[in-house]
């Protein structure tokens, strides 16, 4: 029953993280009444304070209520497999068949990957950034990671900012709420949060004991899933900086992919399923895109039913908020930095491409179209500039 539920929100929910939690709920809340509406607002706040996917995180703790580990397993599989799939065809097919495909297609998906990230950029920043010194923790993050291009200037720039939202911030008291409908031992929480760190500390050392590409791919993908905040947008920076200057995809490659991962339902983390199935040499094709995918979301499941037991403390602490505060200002400063670059460098090069980029960003935010159906129009649109205007 877990998995069909999933699966059929797996092949239906587009429209982005916030999207997939309107389906949620309307799903679990109102629909089935797995759990109430405050415990539903509890489980998505816990997610949202976690690193990862907030949709699919809270997607595994509503199975983990409904079924246990085997619940959470089924959620997580139902809601991911569509868009991993989809994605990895497109990949292979791409891969098979990309000199086949008019330039000006893949150009478009390139544009619209801009309004696409701009959108997000404008949404996060307008409920994230609400004032001067959350405004500046933004800004400062995105320049300091456009000047120090690397994953470890952006760990380092959350860092900073988990301190300046301690020293600056002091967020409101959270109220009365309900305990979240999953019984999970304090043990097993400690245990699993400690796997989460053995693997996020453990994977660089063995990478430096025992080089090879499947071990770095794993360590890549899982540190991406262990330190993104924000959500599937905010992902892309830092498998940026692992995926294209190591050589495993070009860069027109892996933002070809990224615009397509618009156009599927499902999480934006699989988006490591492209990638895995993209990469020049081994692992690669389907077997890549499985293990990609499995360590950029391993860390989801750690976090989630590790933090479970503790949870109820750290939602009423002043000082985890200020603390998220700051994280979430400076996650809007890496998105900021990536729409320049690697978004906006590699795809706006000429008048009509900057006009495609907007027309394409006025459907998203103002005329309300569905992504999927935007990215569709920026590819032909994209081939109709190439035939026209060569």
């Amino acid at each position: 029953m877990v998995f069909l539920v999933f699966l059929r929100l797996g092949l239906s929910s587009f429209g982005g993280p916030i999207a997939h939690l309107g389906y949620f709920r309307a799903e679990f809340v109102t629909r089935r009444r797995w759990l109430s509406e405050r415990s539903f607002v509890d489980l998505v706040a816990l997610c949202q304070f976690l690193p990862g996917p907030a949709s699919s995180q809270v997607g595994i703790a509503i199975g983990l209520s409904r079924a246990g580990l085997p619940g959470a397993l089924a959620a997580w599989t139902g809601f991911t497999l569509p868009s991993a799939i989809l994605l990895t065809l497109f990949a292979l097919g791409l891969s098979a068949w990309g000199d086949a495909l008019p330039a000006g297609i893949l150009h478009g998906l390139k544009v619209v990957a801009v309004a696409v990230v701009a959108q997000a950029v404008w949404g996060m920043a307008r409920k994230l950034c609400t004032d001067a010194a959350r405004i500046g923790i933004a800004l400062a993050g995105a320049c300091i990671v456009l000047l120090w291009p690397t994953a470890a200037g952006q760990v380092g720039v959350i860092a900073a900012a988990t301190v300046l939202g301690l020293l600056c911030f002091k967020p409101a008291q959270d109220g009365a709420h309900d305990a979240l409908p999953v019984s999970v031992s304090r043990r097993t929480g400690a245990m699993l949060l400690g796997l989460f760190f053995a693997l996020l500390l453990g994977l660089p050392l063995g990478l430096g004991v025992w080089p090879n590409q499947a071990l770095a791919v794993v360590n890549a993908f899982y540190r991406a899933g262990s330190l993104v905040f924000g959500g599937g947008h905010v992902v892309l920076p830092l498998l940026q900086a692992a995926a294209v200057p190591s050589g495993w995809v070009t860069n027109e490659t892996f933002l070809a992919g990224y615009g397509a991962a618009q156009a599927v339902p499902g999480p934006l983390f699989t988006f490591a399923a492209f990638l895995g199935a993209s990469m020049t040499s081994a692992p690669n094709g389907w077997i890549g895109a499985a293990l990609c995918l499995v360590a950029i979301f391993v860390p989801s499941f750690l976090l989630v039913i590790g933090t479970l037991p503790f949870w109820e403390p750290l939602r009423h602490s002043v000082r985890t908020q200020a603390a998220l505060a700051g994280v979430n200002a400076a996650v809007v400063g890496l998105l900021l930095a990536a729409l320049y670059r690697p978004v906006w460098t590699s795809a706006i090069g000429r008048p009509q491409d900057f006009a495609l980029a907007l027309v394409a960003l006025m459907a998203l935010m103002a005329w309300k179209l569905p992504p999927w159906l935007v990215v569709l129009g920026s590819g032909a649109a994209g081939w109709l500039l190439a035939a026209v205007m060569p």
